[in-house]
């Protein structure tokens, strides 16, 4: 009876995938998902409504509001010119040598990224270094690459995003442990783009025909240089301090209004904070309601956990770094909402192995996340912001896809590589 029920949850999975890959509204699928698995999986009514549909939504909540004041600090970051005069510094920084600029700003995007969140945020400094790097004749699929994967080697380590990855492995912690792999893997993921760079700006390969109709958006307000380091200050709390995200971020938020000179004047501040907030809970709004779906999935996920467990117990390899390389190889399968992407049909996937408790969560976690963030957060025309710089810049998705997905290949191989090595 398990079999049966087990293929008619395979069944199920495979429609999520298809589904995904359609480009289907991922909140209505998952909800329809964590409906189909309580029936067939026969979870008890009770347990159903009580757990799956109303605690396992509850428990995010503390995610959630995360996300919301990650995603307020990035409209602070951006509203108060801090982005805009860290961009503005790299370039003049980097002079007229179009590679040294475009290297300068890939590593101070993952800097900015460390801490920032939100699809207005990635937005919104977007339309600061896209017209930028264009202007100076880089061209459009490489900007665009080099900019979405800066973004997502920043989320190695992004607080708010661990905390959203937290919901599937509730056991492994922010702290030094994973922040050193974290680095690390951003570090990784910042080397490849420099190769990416190097590789398709080399000589001849640059293209001016942009800069005569693209005006600089660099923003002009001026800052105190001393504001540089307030995109670092929340994961600098939580590594020396170790502060909970939500003070840390209020403290970042404090001193980023503090240092512009924000603060001076009562009421020009609170309109300022009133904006910030509404916009960036405006940004992150169907995020949320996507992840609050997403738990309600992985809580029936979680019960019938057992069936794929008497599945695949005997089949699936018990070698870490066999499941690392497999991973590793199967990366592109992250792509369009697949099952390596753990907002994606990869929740599902994530239900199967840690139900089949192989391997401990601490080795999944990053297993996992890697191909998440470098393959479908960098690179993934479904990540709504990349399908945003790709409609932005005019460039096809094939050509999107065909500039960075090899280079993100790569840095999930190594990268987990490194994951097993080192959990």
């Amino acid at each position: 009876m398990d079999l049966f029920i087990g293929i008619l949850l395979l069944i199920t999975y495979f429609g999520l995938i298809y589904y995904a890959v359609k480009g289907g509204n991922l909140m209505i699928g998952f909800l329809l998902m964590a409906l189909l698995w309580v029936i067939i999986g026969g979870i008890p009514y009770n347990v159903a409504i009580n757990d799956v549909f109303e605690k396992a939504a509850e428990g995010y909540a503390v995610t959630a509001v995360v996300v919301i004041f990650g995603s307020w600090f990035g409209r602070v970051i951006v509203d108060t010119g801090i982005a805009g005069s860290i961009i503005r510094k790299t370039v003049e920084l980097g002079g007229d040598k179009p590679l040294v600029v475009t290297i300068l700003v890939s590593l101070v995007t993952s800097f900015i990224f460390t801490s920032t969140f939100g699809v207005g945020a990635v937005i919104a400094i977007g339309v600061i270094i896209l017209p930028i790097l264009l202007s100076i004749g880089v061209p459009k699929n490489v900007a665009v690459s080099s900019y979405t994967l800066s973004v997502g080697a920043g989320m190695y380590v992004n607080i708010v995003l661990f905390k959203q990855m937290q919901l599937f492995f509730p056991s492994v912690q922010y702290d030094n442990n994973y922040l050193r792999f974290g680095f690390i893997a951003m570090a990784v993921q910042l080397v490849f783009i420099i190769g990416m760079l190097i590789f398709n700006l080399r000589s001849g390969k640059l293209n001016h025909a942009w800069a005569v109709s693209q005006p600089n958006s660099t923003p002009s307000t001026e800052v105190p240089a001393i504001t540089f380091l307030v995109p670092i200050i929340p994961v600098f709390m939580a590594i020396v301090f170790k502060w909970q995200p939500i003070p840390a971020i209020l403290l970042a938020i404090f001193m980023a209004l503090l240092l512009t000179k924000r603060l001076y004047k009562l009421q020009d501040a609170v309109a300022l904070i009133q904006k910030t907030l509404y916009d960036g809970v405006a940004d992150v709004g169907l995020l949320l309601g996507m992840l609050f779906t997403l738990a309600m999935f992985g809580s029936a996920a979680g019960k019938d956990a057992h069936i794929f467990q008497a599945m695949f117990g005997s089949v699936i390899p018990h070698n870490p770094l066999i499941i690392a390389v497999a991973l590793g190889i199967l990366a592109p399968i992250a792509l369009f909402r697949g099952p390596l992407m753990v907002w994606g049909a990869g929740s599902a996937t994530i239900a199967i192995l840690t139900g089949l408790k192989i391997f401990p969560p601490a080795l999944l976690f990053p297993l996992l996340y890697i191909p998440t963030i470098s393959m479908a957060i960098s690179t993934c025309p479904t990540q709504s912001w990349n399908l945003w710089a790709v409609n932005y810049t005019k460039i096809s998705v094939k050509e999107f896809l065909k500039t960075g997905i090899v280079w993100a290949w790569i840095i999930v191989i190594v990268n987990e590589l490194i994951a097993v090595n080192m959990f």
